[in-house]
């Protein structure tokens, strides 16, 4: 077990989510999925990270409590989707969730896309979600900085999560500066770049300093700005290589070399167009 991975990031309500996490977006239904949450329990992993559209959500209860890894100790975030937005909608689909996941509560409850029109209605069902106590924390997912004020202006309870795709070649710091401004922690998803950054001449030189592999420096440039991580893998190797981050450090000039990486490359959704 590796005892680093319960590294935890505090949260602005009091709560803290844990430094690293396993993403479970693209993994199948099934065996292979609670096979690797399973894994990644048993190796120390305490943040799993799924959502309603992904279709594991039971996958990840079961796996969960098959693990024998007591129901406290693991962070678990699931998300509303699209078409369930509104106050009555928003309501049923939680309910679903937690229903399908097996559990009375989950840590973090996000936004998934900040649908237009809807969203401010679906923020509300989220603080009731919350004071009732069945969401410990709750947040957004692919929110913009114009998204995020619009949120911040009506809200009476403050997201304290915002999951968004970050990593070398997509640093989004103007984003990043801001939720730090309203004390929202950034989550980064996709920060491998869905691999393809993976032969960077600059991150492999940085990582053969550090005895480290290319996605070992990814991952460890994005805890070091501060984000939750959420590599996501259902291999066994990739899931123990993406947690062996915790006994390096990057200094301020090899920082400095992978943020110059940046080019605004998206692997993913792109929200921007979002009125």
């Amino acid at each position: 077990m590796l005892g680093a991975l319960q590294t935890r990031i505090p949260l602005n309500d009091g709560h803290a989510i844990p430094a690293l996490g396993l993403g479970v977006w693209q993994a199948p239904p099934g065996r292979v999925t609670r096979e690797a949450v399973r894994y990644a329990l048993q190796l120390g992993y305490r943040h799993v990270d799924t959502a309603r559209i992904y279709g594991n959500e039971g996958d990840v209860g079961q796996a969960l409590r098959e693990s024998g890894v007591p129901r406290e100790e693991v962070f678990v975030v699931t998300k509303l989707w699209n078409q369930d937005h509104g106050l009555a909608r928003a309501r049923r689909a939680f309910e679903d969730s937690l229903a399908v996941l097996g559990l009375d509560y989950v840590d973090l409850f996000l936004i998934h896309w900040p649908v237009e029109r809807r969203r401010l209605e679906s923020w509300k069902a989220l603080e009731e979600f919350k004071r009732e106590g069945r969401a410990r924390s709750i947040g957004v997912s692919n929110y913009t900085v114009r998204h995020l004020d619009e949120l911040l202006h009506a809200a009476e309870i403050p997201p304290a999560v915002n999951q968004v795709e970050f990593h070398p070649f997509l640093v989004q710091n103007e984003l990043l500066a801001h939720c730090r401004e309203h004390g929202i922690v950034l989550t980064a998803y996709s920060p491998l770049a869905h691999g393809e950054g993976l032969g960077d001449p600059t991150l492999a030189a940085i990582g053969a300093r550090h005895g480290k592999t290319a996605a070992q420096v990814m991952i460890r440039w994005a805890i070091q700005h501060g984000t939750s991580v959420i590599p996501k893998s259902t291999r066994r190797d990739r899931i123990h290589e993406n947690a062996l981050v915790f006994d390096f450090r990057l200094d301020a000039d090899e920082m400095r070399q992978i943020d110059a990486l940046d080019r605004g490359m998206r692997t993913c959704w792109d929200p921007t167009p979002i009125a």
